[in-house]
């Protein structure tokens, strides 16, 4: 087996392209751009703060599919197409980080993002 192993499931959307969504190696997991996107329904919300909301929970099924959890993540990045989206992201990080002295790192960009009506992805790092 190699270092690498890719995090999947049913829960957590597949990556469009030819690599994985996440992966662990070690104790550490890496993902890829996560959106927005529903994986039961393969599509993404047109509200901005619908679709913030899944990305979060997206990042969290792939955290602890990979072993972690929320608390084992150490760096967000944030892109955003709309950068006053950013009070919809703090509503969801202080849901999933309440704890002022517990939160991971975090950077927020503004830029277009590729695909259909995509307002957010995401990408961290966890060490687990």
């Amino acid at each position: 087996m190699g270092k690498r192993q890719a995090i999947a499931g049913k829960d957590i959307p597949s990556h469009p392209q030819p690599f994985p969504t996440a992966v662990r190696v070690g104790n550490m997991i890496f993902s890829s751009a996560i959106s927005g996107e529903n994986p039961a329904t393969e599509s993404r919300a047109e509200d901005a703060g619908e679709q913030i909301a899944q990305a979060f929970e997206n990042m969290r099924r792939i955290v602890e599919t990979g072993g972690g959890t929320v608390g084992d993540i150490a760096k967000v990045v944030v892109y955003l197409t709309d950068r006053k989206d950013r009070e919809l992201v703090n509503r969801e990080w202080l849901k999933m980080f309440p704890d002022e002295n517990d939160r991971p790192v975090r950077h927020t960009i503004a830029t277009d993002l590729p695909g259909k009506n995509m307002l957010i992805q995401l990408e961290f790092i966890a060490v687990v």
